[in-house]
């Protein structure tokens, strides 16, 4: 593996990190990885695994969050037609497992944050602390909604997801996309490589491949279109350390129209079938 930049952790620490291009299956690895990745969680301002919304930052994540929820649901129902189990990993506070819950779905959660587990006590739901407390049961749906960059031991990771899944169940996930328009246009202060919480960066070939060895077939993908424009507030804070909404309008609405060809966008969603 080869370095393809060199960045650094804005959020938490400020370490410096690198990114290594896997050429195999074109996606990146970061490097080091955190033997003790929990540190780099314990923030306020991390705000995944809270439901804060005060600083003008929080107020639009949480607006998308609470549009996306509904839209997530509607999706897993029009992939899902019986036996209605969904396992959700990356739960973060619990409020997409809600939502399902309300629309029917038997849920059930994986959440490594303490914090967030105890906001989703809160809302009815009890989340296991890792993948490995499940046991043998096999689920209808699994989500993982911007999670699979997080997860160590990625291929390892991917097998246990896999084994997880009933035969005729769906697989859906959302990852960051490092072709994107928006993620060349920041380069190092792209706010989407996220390191060290995000071990991996992925194209859509790296999705594509790492699945195919656990016998997962991409059968769609789908842009999500609000995440340029996130992403993008973001990496204008880290680059010139303050937000710059208007820019970042401009550079997330670019990134769209440019992805509208290349279909290479922010963050893309990915459907997956067994077989």
């Amino acid at each position: 593996m080869k370095r393809f930049l060199k960045t650094k952790d804005f959020s938490v620490s400020g370490e410096e990190f690198e990114l290594l291009l896997d050429t195999e299956l074109n996606m990146l690895r970061t490097n080091p990885e955190p033997k003790d990745l929990e540190n780099y969680y314990d923030s306020e301002i991390y705000i995944s695994h809270t439901d804060a919304s005060k600083t003008l930052v929080e107020k639009v994540y949480q607006n998308i969050k609470k549009y996306n929820i509904r839209k997530k649901v509607n999706l897993i129902n029009k992939y899902t037609t019986s036996y209605k189990t969904l396992l959700d990993i990356g739960a973060g506070t619990g409020s997409f497992l809600e939502s399902a819950k309300h629309s029917g779905w038997e849920t059930y959660g994986i959440e490594p944050n303490k914090k967030a587990r105890d906001l989703a006590i809160n809302k009815g739901l009890e989340l296991k602390e890792n993948i490995d407390l499940l046991g043998k049961q096999g689920f209808q749906a699994i989500t993982l909604w911007h999670v699979l960059e997080h997860l160590p031991n990625l291929e390892l990771q991917i097998k246990k997801i896999a084994s997880l899944l009933n035969k005729d169940g769906t697989l859906i996930l959302a990852v960051p996309n490092f072709q994107s328009y928006d993620a060349k246009y920041y380069k190092e202060y792209w706010a989407a490589y996220d390191v060290p919480r995000h071990l991996s960066h992925f194209s859509q070939l790296s999705i594509r491949k790492l699945f195919a060895k656990n016998g997962m077939t991409v059968v769609k993908t789908r842009p999500m279109i609000f995440d340029s424009f996130y992403v993008s507030l973001l990496s204008e804070k880290y680059k010139h350390g303050k937000g710059n909404f208007l820019k970042a309008f401009l550079v997330g609405l670019k990134s769209n129209l440019s992805a509208w060809k290349t279909k290479e966008y922010s963050s893309l969603l990915y459907i997956l079938k067994k077989g």
